[in-house]
C-alpha cells in the first residue's frame, strides 16, 4: 500500500486536480490529494500527498510559499496574467530603479483583493464562473503577507519585463500582486510566468516531473515519509506505554517537556503523530500511523 510525499514538478496547462487524477491511476490509490492549487499556467513544487499521508494536506496548504513570477509592465487583462484577453497597453516610462524602489510597499501585511478569475467562492459560486459570464460582484478584500519580495532581474521576458522572487502566506495571488505593482507604477501590469519554487518546505530541486514519475518502473520508490513536512519540528520518540496511550488517543502526563508542537515517534521509530504539549500534557493533534 502506497503512502507518503510525491513532490511534483506541475506541468504547464495541467490543474492540480489533473495531476491527482492522473497519480490515483499509478498508483492505484484513491486517496491522493495536493497541497496548495497551483493556476494551469504555472508550474513548480506542487506536493501530492498519497494514502493515509493526506491526512497531513491541511498542513501543507496552511505553509508558506515561494514564486519566481515575470512581470510585464505595460499591459493590463482581465485575468491579471497573459492568457487573459488584453483590456489595455500603456507605454512604459519606469525603470528598474523606480520598481526597486517600490517593492517595499508591497513587503509585510498586505490587503489583497482576489482576483475575480478566481476559485474563491461567492454565495457557493466560484468567481471565475461569474467572471466568464461577465460579471463582476464585490469582492471582499484578505489578509496576506509578503515575507520577501526580491527583484532578480531585468528583460528575461522581453522588453519591460522583470523576474522577482516572492515568498509569501498562503492564499496570496501573485497575478494580483503583478497587477497592483504595474497599477503603483501607474503604467499597469500582469503576471507572463510563474514558477512555484517552494511549498510545505520541499524546494524544486525535490520535485520529480510527472512523466518521470509515470514511467517510473516503482513509482513508491519516490515518495517521501509523511513526517518530512514537519521536519522544522522537534522530535520526541516515546516508550512503549506512551506509545500505546497515543495510539489509543490518550494525552500523556509531560510536565518537563517545553510548550510547543513535536514529531512524535514510537518505541521502534515509526511516526505516530503530530502531537502539542500544553500545560504539561501531550496530545494528538493528527496521527498518521496506521489503524
Amino acid at each position: 500500500m502506497a503512502n507518503g510525499i510525491l513532490i511534483i514538478n506541475k506541468p504547464q496547462d495541467w490543474t492540480s486536480m489533473d495531476v491527482c487524477a492522473k497519480l490515483r491511476g499509478v498508483f492505484h490509490e484513491k486517496r491522493i490529494g495536493h497541497g496548495g492549487t497551483l493556476d494551469p499556467m504555472a508550474t513548480g513544487v506542487l506536493p501530492v500527498f498519497v494514502g493515509r499521508a493526506t491526512r497531513a494536506v491541511e498542513f501543507a496548504t496552511e505553509s508558506e510559499k515561494e514564486y519566481i513570477a515575470l512581470l510585464q509592465l505595460g499591459v493590463i487583462t482581465n485575468t491579471q496574467d497573459s492568457t487573459g484577453e488584453v483590456l489595455e497597453r500603456r507605454p512604459v516610462t519606469v525603470g528598474r530603479e523606480e520598481l526597486q524602489a517600490l517593492l517595499p510597499r508591497f513587503t509585510g501585511p498586505l490587503e489583497q483583493l482576489p482576483p475575480m478569475y478566481s476559485a474563491v467562492k461567492i454565495n457557493g459560486k466560484k468567481l471565475y464562473e461569474l467572471a466568464r459570464k461577465g460579471q463582476e460582484v464585490e469582492r471582499q478584500t484578505r489578509k496576506i503577507t509578503i515575507y520577501e519580495l526580491e527583484l532578480l532581474e531585468e528583460g528575461p521576458g522581453g522588453p519591460d519585463t522583470y523576474l522577482l522572487r516572492i515568498r509569501c502566506s498562503k492564499g496570496t495571488y501573485v497575478r494580483t500582486l503583478c497587477h497592483d505593482i504595474g497599477q503603483a507604477l501607474g503604467c499597469g501590469g500582469c503576471m507572463s510566468s510563474l514558477v512555484r519554487s517552494k511549498a510545505g518546505g520541499f524546494p524544486l530541486a525535490e520535485s520529480h516531473s510527472l512523466e518521470a514519475v509515470v514511467n517510473h518502473p516503482d513509482p513508491t520508490s519516490l515518495l517521501l515519509p509523511v513526517d518530512r513536512l514537519f521536519s522544522s519540528l522537534p522530535s520526541l520518540r516515546l516508550k512503549a506505554q506512551g506509545e500505546k496511550k497515543v495510539r489509543n488517543g490518550v494525552s500523556l502526563s509531560t510536565p518537563k517537556l517545553k510548550p510547543g508542537e513535536y514529531r512524535v515517534y514510537g518505541e521502534a521509530g515509526s511516526f505516530l503523530a503530530l502531537c502539542q504539549c500544553k500545560n504539561g500534557k501531550l496530545t494528538t493533534v493528527k496521527s498518521f500511523f496506521e489503524v
